[in-house]
């Protein structure tokens, strides 16, 4: 059986920092937050 992802909290979204590349945190309903190293949250 597939292991379903925990949903994003409002928490942890505001508690992503940019580090020195682009990374993506993933929702379990197919959300996907791309924390960009400028900072930026898309």
């Amino acid at each position: 059986m597939a292991r379903k992802t925990k949903p994003l909290t409002d928490t942890e979204i505001k508690a992503a920092k940019p580090k020195d590349a682009d990374y993506q945190l993933y929702d379990g309903d197919g959300l996907t937050l791309l924390i960009k190293s400028s900072g930026s949250k898309l």
